[in-house]
């Protein structure tokens, strides 16, 4: 599994069930947009401050989270999706 650096979070995409229009037409795959919700699997050590004192990041493993659309560097393993975001690229966290 990866680990992520610093103030680094790595969320698992929660893949959004299929789409039905109003007109009862089904959305293709390939017209959807990227899920923005994914689940934390892993957090970094946190952001480390100018006198070398570290932050601990707000969210933790097993946070459902809504992220920046075009945030963060999407990854392929083991078969499941993966984006690797900066703490500042979070926006909510489910409870």
């Amino acid at each position: 599994m990866l680990k992520p650096l610093g103030d680094r979070v790595l969320v698992e995409i929660i893949e959004e069930a299929e789409q039905k229009t109003a007109g009862g037409l089904y959305v293709p795959d390939s017209a959807k947009e990227k899920s923005q919700r994914g689940k934390v699997v892993s957090v970094g050590t946190g952001k480390l401050l100018d006198n070398g004192t570290r932050v601990a990041l707000d969210v933790k493993e097993g946070d459902t989270v809504y992220f920046a659309k075009y945030g963060g560097t999407e990854v392929s393993l083991e078969g499941k999706n993966y984006s690797i975001l900066s703490e500042r690229d979070i926006l909510a966290i489910v409870e």
